[in-house]
């Protein structure tokens, strides 16, 4: 969709060390997240944008531009915007809706270092269906028990401040929404968290789809084990996230070792 952000200049003119060792790592490991997802078929045509807060200037972000699909995107490609819509540095735009969606999140949600939002086919068709969308029925799931807030109210697309504002409010203290109709957002305070998540989150709709589709009724887990075990991946989820990202950029070292350009 073409769009024309209000304001939108480029110019790190008024911000230094836009170049340091930490920022260049996060432009890396936001390219290998959006690659692997694009692998995975996650993603949906040049739509669909993940974001991070910028090591260092929590008052800016980088996010994948406008008209690359996931698998074009390299970590010099990624651009670094502030809140208000301008392009500090980098070649194009975001998306419209990438904007307006994720500077609010950001803003509203200082804790959310990272922001991904996918239309990836299994979980957005748990926000096609009425009601809750996890049945927590299957151990994966149990990740995000707690963890998860449904956005009722589809929208249209997200082309104001506002609609970003409402989508943040919605979220609450939840990392995770589905957004009815539309798709999800996944929210951590890294960039190897919101990975994890995401491809978990992934897996346990599809195993979820999988055994609606028989027909015969979910086995829900009790409440004193679904509990349980969902305070024991929680213990675990940092490291863990961590060392599944480092496990991704090694196979993408191996297939795409482009991504870090």
């Amino acid at each position: 969709m073409a769009h024309d952000l209000r304001g939108v200049v480029r110019s790190d003119k008024q911000y230094h060390g836009l170049n340091t060792l930490d920022i260049r790592n996060a432009r890396i490991d936001l390219a290998a997240s959006l690659r692997m997802a694009a692998r995975l078929g996650l993603s949906e045509g040049i739509c669909n944008h993940f974001s991070a807060l910028v090591p260092g200037h929590p008052q800016l972000f980088l996010v994948n531009p406008y008209g690359l699909s996931f698998e074009e995107i390299t970590a010099s490609s990624l651009l670094i915007c502030d809140f208000d819509g301008n392009v500090i540095m980098g070649d194009g735009k975001p998306e419209a809706t990438a904007f307006y969606i994720h500077a609010r999140l950001h803003l509203h949600k200082p804790g959310a270092a990272a922001a991904f939002h996918t239309h990836m086919p299994n979980a957005t068709a748990l926000a096609m269906i009425e009601g809750e969308p996890l049945a927590w029925a299957g151990q994966t799931a149990l990740k995000f028990y707690g963890r998860v807030a449904v956005d009722e109210h589809y929208n249209g697309l997200a082309l104001d401040n506002q609609e970003g504002d409402r989508i943040a409010a919605c979220m609450g203290q939840a990392d995770i929404v589905f957004l009815k109709n539309h798709g999800v957002m996944v929210t951590a305070p890294s960039i190897a968290q919101a990975w994890d998540d995401l491809y978990y989150l992934e897996r346990a709709a599809e195993v979820q789809l999988k055994a609606m589709s028989t027909g015969r009724a979910l086995n829900v887990i009790e409440q004193e084990v679904l509990l349980r075990t969902a305070r024991q991946m929680s213990e675990e989820d940092p490291e863990s996230a961590r060392l599944h990202l480092e496990s991704v950029k090694r196979v993408l070292a191996r297939h795409e070792a482009d991504f870090t350009d």
